[in-house]
């Protein structure tokens, strides 16, 4: 064990000045928990009254609560598929392209937005999907009513889900990209030999050689299903799609900040904290069990 620790000496303490940050950060805020379990009165801090379990019990009796929960898991479960098919799919057609400069062309064009934060990205999408705006324009262009995107309940979960793809797939691309590359080139040869057009090299050869690393990405991204987006909801949402828009990060902000009910807040926001590290500890075991992904 020592001697493993002598080896990867260098890998820790490159990691030390980001420990130091969480620590300070993440795990000193900790005691601030206790909020959850008091009636928290500014005036008295953490001296408030205690009422134990009160607030979680309070908290799962409201049905917007868990309405929110649906909310999360399902924009955050399409999320995550629409971020492996994606990606998946337009790095084997940009694979296919055989110029070079074309292929990092379209490779930066589509890896921009992930570099774009949802501030940004969202007053590009008001342009965009607003009644005056670009895609509304042509509709209009088609004799078709304008459609309200970011104020439709029913339209606004599916924009969140299919812009959340848009500005992200970049980087997934990037990923299976480099993957492709480390094919041998000599299995696609033997295949060319025996008579196999490009479809059947993809079936038989791509696909399955790739699959660890779309496994890898699957599994690894199963710790955000409860993560569907704070700063792009945030930025993009209002109170005409908070029956299918809220999500659980939201609903804490509107609590906890906007309407100062701290203990209320504090409490969700615990109980999304536990359920988030199990599922990355979990994702973790099982990238490390399907695909022999280690940390270290």
């Amino acid at each position: 064990m020592f001697r493993k620790l002598r080896q990867q000496s260098t890998y820790h303490l490159m990691l030390l000045p980001s420990i130091i940050l969480v620590f300070i950060f993440s795990y000193i805020p900790f005691y601030g928990l206790i909020i959850a379990f008091q009636k928290y009165n500014p005036g008295l801090g953490f001296n408030s009254p205690w009422v134990g379990w009160d607030n979680f019990a309070h908290v799962f009796s409201q049905p917007n609560f868990v309405r929110t929960i649906w909310n999360t898991l399902y924009m955050s479960a399409f999320k995550i598929i629409g971020g492996i098919v994606v990606p998946v799919i337009f790095a084997l057609l940009l694979n296919e392209v055989a110029h070079n400069a074309i292929k990092r062309t379209f490779q930066t064009l589509v890896y921009i937005p992930n570099f774009l934060s949802w501030v940004i990205m969202a007053g590009i999408m008001l342009d965009i999907l607003s009644s005056d705006g670009i895609v509304n324009t042509f509709l209009g262009v088609l004799g078709m009513e304008p459609i309200s995107f970011l104020g439709k309940p029913s339209l606004f979960p599916w924009t969140m889900i299919l812009s959340d793809i848009w500005k992200g797939f970049g980087f997934g691309t990037v990923v299976y990209l480099a993957a492709l590359t480390s094919i041998d080139p000599g299995i696609y040869e033997a295949a060319v030999i025996d008579g196999a057009k490009r479809w059947k090299q993809t079936i038989y050869i791509t696909l399955p050689l790739l699959m660890p690393t779309i496994v890898l990405m699957t599994v690894l991204s199963l710790g955000n299903v409860l993560n569907a987006g704070f700063d792009q909801i945030y930025n993009l949402y209002s109170p005409v799609v908070y029956q299918t828009g809220d999500i659980i990060d939201t609903y804490v902000y509107r609590l906890g900040i906007q309407q100062a009910q701290y203990s209320i807040g504090t409490a969700i926001g615990l109980f999304k904290s536990v359920i988030s590290s199990v599922l990355v500890a979990l994702s973790y075991f099982l990238a490390y069990k399907v695909a022999g992904y280690r940390i270290f």
